[in-house]
């Protein structure tokens, strides 16, 4: 895999990232609920089942490329055809709302916290909450894990957008390699803030329409590259 064919990887999971999906707007919740350090156990959890569903789908990527070569390319069309799908739905997805926002009733303060996110300090603000026992790093650990695992459209997703980006002439394993180094290093970038500026992100991302164009932004990349795939299929007809 070239340098120039990486950054195009990067580049484009980075911005497909940025939309908030269901590890994002667990990141914020917890973030605002049990503060940055507690969360990051959640986030370990998040990237050990984001982990999981991108080996499965490399592993039958690979399985696919060299016993069933001509199956490779159905899959090339199908997730052609996926992205496409994305790409026409993220192009009509209403703006102006991020679906992130403060809990109304917000269930997971410390009551032993008294910063400005604890228990004590929101009923000063008078906010409508209930105090509850902090989980513990086990619970939210499996809760990220857990979270991730349960998109099965994810693997649907890689699985549609990894082959173009794989050169099946040329040794797989570091290409695997980068590609899960270039989604892995997306993710938990914006993980991380989500988890730290996820209110001031939210509040960005709601005023006008910036949600909306940044959802045609990714609809653009998931046709872009739907066409090149579409354009490779055919070129070796």
């Amino acid at each position: 895999m070239s340098l120039q064919l990486f950054m195009v990887f990067f580049v484009s999971v980075f911005f497909i990232s940025a939309t908030p999906g269901p590890n994002m707007l667990l990141a914020f919740q917890y973030g605002l609920n049990y503060g940055f350090k507690r969360t990051l156990w959640t986030l370990a959890g998040l990237s050990v089942g984001l982990l999981i569903l991108l080996l499965s789908t490399l592993l039958g990527i690979d399985v696919i490329s060299r016993e069933m070569p001509w199956l490779l390319e159905v899959v090339k069309v199908v997730g052609a055809l996926y992205l496409i799908y994305l790409g026409v739905s993220a192009w009509y997805e209403r703006g102006g709302d991020s679906g992130l926002g403060t809990p109304a009733d917000v269930d997971a303060f410390d009551t032993n916290d008294y910063t400005p996110n604890s228990y004590a300090y929101a009923q000063a603000q008078g906010t409508n909450v209930r105090a509850k026992a902090m989980p513990s790093r086990g619970k939210l650990f499996r809760t990220g894990v857990w979270v991730s695992l349960s998109n099965p459209k994810a693997i649907l997703f890689f699985a549609a957008f990894f082959p173009k980006f794989i050169n099946f002439s040329a040794p797989l394993f570091p290409q695997y390699l980068l590609l899960t180094i270039g989604m892995f290093a997306s993710e938990t970038l914006w993980q991380m803030i989500y988890t730290v500026g996820g209110k001031q992100l939210a509040g960005w991302l709601n005023v006008g329409d910036r949600l909306l164009w940044l959802n045609r932004f990714c609809g653009g990349i998931f046709v872009l590259i739907a066409a090149a795939l579409l354009a490779e299929v055919l070129l070796k007809i």
